[in-house]
């Protein structure tokens, strides 16, 4: 039974290694060449695996963004995100959110500029993965702006869904690109820039 488990874990550690270099393979891929097609054949011959691999492990091309998707995610920062976004004073969730927001852009910004202008030209090469980042997005930042307003924090004029969609433009990607890269201001400056903006429009 002992020897049954250690070949089980062997060949769980031997799977998620073999994900793990198919990932990072892609990954590489759309950071130095973010302007070229992504071959699956490319990304499974980077990553030292067969094609068949690549769909086994993944199921579709889909199923392969959606997974960097995620994993972009997780190693950007976005549990801790989440956590400042839902802490009990909204506020502080608005500030920590996008500060949260920001370092999270700017650790992948390569990858995720290359993510997003794919999805803009065209969105079935990314399987959906960017679509389905942003609905999450808007969910979060609705929820936010509905909090916001239970605890009076928002201006008198401002209603709930205003303030869903200025939260919606100051936490998306491109508001942080914008600064970042097109007016070289480092992740702190952008994300002060980001949460005055916000507060400014939306707070007494």
């Amino acid at each position: 039974m002992a020897h049954r488990k250690y070949e089980q874990r062997l060949r769980a550690e031997a799977a998620e290694e073999t994900r793990r270099r198919i990932l990072d393979a892609l990954y590489e891929r759309l950071r130095t060449t973010p302007s070229e097609p992504v071959s699956v054949d490319r990304i499974a011959k980077a990553a030292g695996v067969s094609r068949s691999t690549v769909y086994l492990v993944f199921g579709s091309r889909a199923g392969l963004f959606d997974a960097l998707g995620g994993d972009l995610l997780h190693r950007g920062g976005f549990t801790e995100m989440v956590r400042a976004v839902l802490q009990p004073d909204a506020l502080a969730g608005l500030r920590d959110g996008i500060r949260g927001n920001v370092a999270m852009y700017a650790a992948h910004r390569d990858v995720l500029r290359a993510l997003y202008s794919m999805a803009q030209l065209a969105a079935d090469a990314v399987g959906g993965a960017v679509q389905r980042l942003e609905e999450g997005r808007a969910r979060g930042m609705n929820d936010l702006a509905l909090r916001l307003a239970a605890q009076g924090a928002l201006r008198p004029d401002v209603t709930a869904d205003e303030a869903a969609a200025v939260l919606w433009l100051v936490s998306g990607f491109d508001s942080f690109d914008l600064l970042y890269t097109g007016r070289g201001l480092g992740p702190d400056a952008v994300a002060a820039t980001l949460v005055a903006t916000a507060e400014r429009t939306l707070c007494p």
